[in-house]
C-alpha cells in the first residue's frame, strides 16, 4: 500500500514540476497527500493536492486538478484518473499494481504488518487495575481485552510496551472487604446478626470465610454482641451506612488486634488477587508487573516527594491539611494531598505513582480507566506538569460501561450486592474468542451492548464466527487439495498472479493491500476496533470469492494463482486475530 502511494505521489510530483516549467503553476509545491478511497466507485486512491494549491495559485481547484491530470506521465499501475467533487483527483489502479502484495505477505509471514515506527520508545500501559475486592465482572473484561489489544498493536509497530496492573490494596474499601469476610467467618460458627448494608455480600466472601475457618479454626472468633454493641445505626434503621461500616471496621480492628486483623486482610487480598490473576491469564491477558499501592505508600518515596513539593512551594497548609496548587496548572481547583488527620488522599498516592512511572524511565504512559474517571484527568496532568513532566506524555483512554443482554432483555448487575456476572461466567458462556472480539468491536468511549445470544451463535451475523469461518474455509480448501492429490507450489503460484483479474480477486487484493496501513492507524490511534472492522471486511471479501469461484480448478496455473491468493488471506487473518487475542480454528 505504501509503495503504491509513493508511486502515485511521484506521478503527481512529476506532473507539478512539468506544469511549473510550462508556467502553468507558479507556486511553491506543498506536501502531497495520498489517501485510500472509502468507496470503490471513487477509485483506489485520491489526492486533494488541487484544493491545497488553489489559494496560492488563485485558481479554481477543479481547474488545477484538470491541469495535473493532463500532465500526469503514463504509468503501468494506473488505468484511469478522474476528477471528483470540488477537485479531488481519483486514481484507479491496474490489477498488476496489487499483485506484488501477495509475495510481500508470504515472505513476511507472521511478521507481516510489523514496523519500527515506535523505534523502541518505552510505553507503560496500565489497564484493568480494579480494586481487588472481588472477582472481575464483565465491565473489567472490556478493559482487559481493550488494554491487551492496544498493547499488542503498539508492540507490533515497534514500541517497547510494559503492561502494568496497579493493585489498589490500600485504603478503606480493603478494610470493608476484610471485615466482610471476618463477619461471614463468625456466621459459620453460628453467630447471628444483621449483616452491614454496606458490606460486601457476594458468595465469594463466604468462600474466603470458609477457608479462613479451615485455616484458623476458632482463633479469630469473637461474639457478635461484642462486635455490634454500642455502634451507630445502620441505614435500614435510619442511620448512615458509611458511618456504620466504618464503626464496624474500627471495632473489628480493636477486638482482633493488629496481628490477627492483618492476617485476615492479607489472606483475603491474596485469594482475590490470585483469582483475578488466574481469570485474566485464562483470558489471555498477562502483565509484566502487579504494582502494589500498599507497598508503594509504605515506603518513604511518597513522603520524600511531598517534602520536595513543599520545598518548591507547590503545596500549602490550610485548616490543618496539605493542599496541592493544582489550579495553577490547569485544574479547576486545588486538591488535598494530606487530610488534617494526617492521612494522605487517594489522589496523593496516585499522583506520586504516576510520577514514579516516569522516574522508572518510561517515555510515555497510557492509563485505561473507566469513563467515570473523566474529571480526574485535569488534576493528574496538573500534578505531572508541576513536577516538570510534560502532561502530553500521559494519555487517558476512557472505557465505557458494558450492558449484557440475554434473549433481548438486560441482565441486571450490582457489584456491592454480589449480583453481577463475572468475567469467568461470561467466558464460560460465550468463549474467550467471542468475548475478546466483541469487547473491542466498538470505540472504547462508546457504550457497549453485549448480546450474549449473538456471541454464541454460529451464523454470519456473529462477527467473530464469520471471521474465524473464513480461516477455517481456507484450511478446508487445502484439505480437499490433498484428498484430490492435486499439486500446489506457492513459489509457482507467485509467478501466475497475472491470472488474478476477476472482480472478486481484485477486491481481495485491494483489501489485503490496506492491512499495513490499517495496523498503523489502529495502533497510533489506540483503536483496535479498526482491526475488527477490517477483518470482517476481509472475511466478507473471501466468503464472496469462495461462493463465486472454484479454487481447485483443472487449469494448473490458475489453481496455483488462486491458492496463493488465499494463502495470503489466511496469513493476514492469522496475524490480525492474533493481535486481538482470538484463535484461528482450522475446523468449524
Amino acid at each position: 500500500m505504501q509503495i503504491m502511494k509513493q508511486s502515485i505521489e511521484q506521478l503527481i510530483h512529476t506532473a507539478l514540476q512539468k506544469l511549473q516549467i510550462q508556467g502553468e503553476l507558479q507556486v511553491e509545491l506543498p506536501r502531497i497527500q495520498i489517501d485510500s478511497t472509502k468507496e470503490k466507485e471513487h477509485g483506489d486512491f485520491a489526492s486533494n493536492i488541487a484544493l491545497v494549491l488553489a489559494k496560492a495559485a488563485q485558481r479554481k481547484p477543479r481547474e488545477i486538478a484538470e491541469l495535473i491530470k493532463s500532465a500526469l506521465p503514463q504509468s503501468s499501475i494506473v488505468t484511469k484518473v478522474e476528477i471528483a467533487g470540488p477537485g479531488f483527483i481519483n486514481f484507479f489502479l491496474s490489477p498488476e499494481a496489487f499483485h506484488s502484495i501477495i509475495p510481500d505477505i508470504l515472505n513476511a509471514g507472521d511478521q507481516y504488518g510489523k514496523s519500527d515506527i515506535g523505534r523502541g520508545k518505552r510505553f507503560l500501559v496500565e489497564f484493568v487495575s480494579c480494586n481487588p475486592t472481588g472477582p472481575l465482572h464483565v465491565g473489567h473484561g472490556r478493559h482487559a481485552a481493550y488494554g491487551a489489544s492496544v498493547s499488542n498493536l503498539l508492540e507490533h509497530i515497534g514500541y517497547h510496551v510494559h503492561r502494568e496492573y496497579y493493585v489498589n490494596d490500600a485504603g478503606r474499601q480493603m478494610d470493608i472487604l476484610a471485615v466482610s469476610v471476618w463477619l461471614r467467618y463468625l456466621e459459620l460458627f453460628g453467630e447471628q446478626f444483621t449483616f452491614p448494608s454496606n458490606g460486601y455480600k457476594g458468595s465469594y466472601i463466604i468462600d474466603i470465610a470458609q477457608y479462613l475457618k479451615e485455616k484458623y479454626d476458632k482463633n479469630l472468633f469473637k461474639n457478635a454482641k461484642d462486635v455490634f454493641s454500642d455502634l451507630p445505626l445502620d441505614e435500614p434503621e435510619g442511620g448512615e451506612k458509611e458511618a456504620y461500616i466504618d464503626a464496624v471496621v474500627r471495632r473489628a480492628k480493636l477486638l482482633l488486634g493488629e496481628d490477627f486483623y492483618l492476617q485476615i486482610f492479607e489472606l483475603t487480598l491474596d485469594m482475590i488477587l490470585k483469582d483475578i490473576r488466574d481469570d485474566l491469564a485464562q483470558f489471555g491477558v498477562t502483565f509484566h508487573e502487579w504494582f502494589s499501592e500498599r507497598r508503594f505508600v509504605a515506603s518513604d518515596v511518597v513522603d520524600k516527594h511531598i517534602e520536595q513539593m513543599q520545598k518548591e512551594g507547590l503545596v500549602y497548609e490550610k485548616d490543618g491539611a496539605l493542599w496541592f496548587r493544582s489550579s495553577e496548572f490547569g485544574d479547576e481547583k486545588d486538591r488535598v494531598l494530606q487530610r488534617a488527620n494526617g492521612q494522605r488522599t487517594y489522589f496523593a498516592n496516585d499522583l506520586l505513582y504516576h510520577i514514579n512511572k516516569f522516574e522508572r524511565g518510561f517515555d510515555a504512559a497510557i492509563d485505561i480507566f473507566g469513563s467515570d474517571h473523566h474529571g480526574y484527568i485535569p488534576r493528574m496532568k496538573a500534578g505531572l506538569q508541576a513536577y516538570g513532566i510534560q502532561p502530553n506524555k500521559l494519555t487517558y483512554l476512557l472505557v465505557q460501561f458494558v450492558t449484557l443482554y440475554r434473549s433481548g432483555k438486560q441482565v441486571q448487575m450490582s457489584t456491592r450486592s454480589g449480583s453481577f456476572v463475572t468475567l469467568r461466567e461470561l467466558r464460560e458462556e460465550v468463549g474467550n474468542d467471542a468475548a475478546r472480539y466483541f469487547y473491542i468491536m466498538r470505540k472504547c468511549e462508546q457504550h457497549m451492548d453485549f448480546d450474549l445470544d449473538l456471541a454464541k451463535s454460529k451464523s454470519n451475523e456473529n462477527p467473530v464466527f464469520y471471521v474465524q469461518y473464513a480461516h477455517a474455509r481456507i484450511c478446508s480448501v487445502f484439505r480437499q487439495l490433498a484428498e484430490k492429490n492435486l499439486s500446489f507450489e506457492v513459489n509457482l503460484g507467485a509467478t501466475q498472479l497475472a491470472l488474478l483479474n476477476q472482480e472478486h480477486e481484485l477486491n481481495l487484493l485491494a483489501t489485503l493491500a490496506r492491512y499495513r496501513e490499517l495496523i498503523l492507524s489502529a495502533a497510533t490511534q489506540y483503536e483496535p476496533h479498526q482491526l475488527t472492522q477490517y477483518l470482517r471486511e476481509l472475511a466478507n471479501d473471501f466468503h464472496t470469492y469462495y461462493n463465486a469461484h472454484q479454487f481447485l480448478v483443472e487449469d494448473s496455473d490458475l489453481r496455483q494463482a488462486r491458492l496463493t491468493l488465499i494463502v495470503a488471506v489466511r496469513q493476514v487473518l492469522v496475524n490480525g486475530l492474533q493481535l486481538i487475542g482470538v484463535s484461528t480454528p482450522e475446523n468449524m
